[in-house]
């Protein structure tokens, strides 16, 4: 397992939820974070406080990471102001609940723009850097919904399967050069997101509860330390998809 101290990391969708989660565990393991956010500024300057507050070394970094010039700014400006960025978690994503009798075209293409462009973006704007150094870590957000169609709608499910498609290609490119790509497909952890979906309860996961954020971060974490795992999907489900 690599000691994951002084290693950089932007963590996109990271002002509150599972993102903030992740960005506090990943400097609990010594990393220096990136918290990145799209309009939270408030709740991603309270994310890096907090990390600075403990001994850390974060900063909040806004911008739409969906946009390819967003993305690019934001590798750079993690790289100024922090070193050299070796971990990319893409978590950053929406999830409005459309049936396929509601969705509209414009629902269908928001919401791949953010869930998949946004990740594409960032591991693209990042890639040079981890290539030269011959080390990095892609850990990309994905869903339940990619692997039983989920809650949501078609236009979420196929976008969290989209980034397991990403996930492959990116782990079978870059195997030979220190780069591992992998992803987390969770289901129904506990954060405001699930609010305002009737058809959202613990009954629908076997352990019969919701998951905890900190349950989700714990796995990034270990996959950001070791090198041996990649094109992978780590399901944190509660046993709801069985792989």
């Amino acid at each position: 397992m690599d000691n994951l101290n002084g290693k950089v990391a932007l963590v996109t969708g990271a002002s509150r939820g599972i993102g903030r989660d992740i960005a506090l565990a990943l400097a609990a393991a010594g990393c220096r974070v990136a918290v990145g956010y799209h309009r939270d500024k408030a709740g991603a300057d309270a994310v890096a406080d907090t990390i600075c507050q403990e001994g850390g070394q974060a900063v909040a970094l806004g911008g739409d990471v969906a946009d390819p010039q967003v993305a690019d700014r934001l590798v750079r400006e993690t790289e100024s102001r922090l070193g050299p960025l070796g971990i990319v978690v893409n978590n950053a994503g929406i999830n409005p609940v459309r049936t396929s009798e509601q969705i509209t075209t414009a629902d269908w293409e928001e919401t791949l723009r953010v869930n998949l462009g946004s990740a594409f973006h960032a591991i693209q704007a990042a890639l040079p850097g981890m290539r030269e150094r011959q080390w990095g870590r892609i850990i990309t957000l994905s869903s339940v919904a990619a692997q039983l169609g989920g809650v949501i709608g078609p236009h979420y499910a196929a976008s969290k399967a989209g980034l397991i498609g990403l996930t492959h290609y990116y782990a079978a490119a870059l195997a030979k050069e220190g780069v591992t790509s992998n992803a987390i497909a969770p289901a129904l952890i506990e954060t405001e997101m699930l609010k305002g979906n009737p058809s959202i309860t613990p009954t629908l996961i076997p352990v019969g509860r919701f998951g905890h954020t900190g349950e989700v971060a714990s796995v990034v974490v270990m996959l950001a330390a070791n090198g041996y795992i990649t094109g992978q999907t780590i399901n944190v489900n509660g046993g709801w998809y069985m792989s």
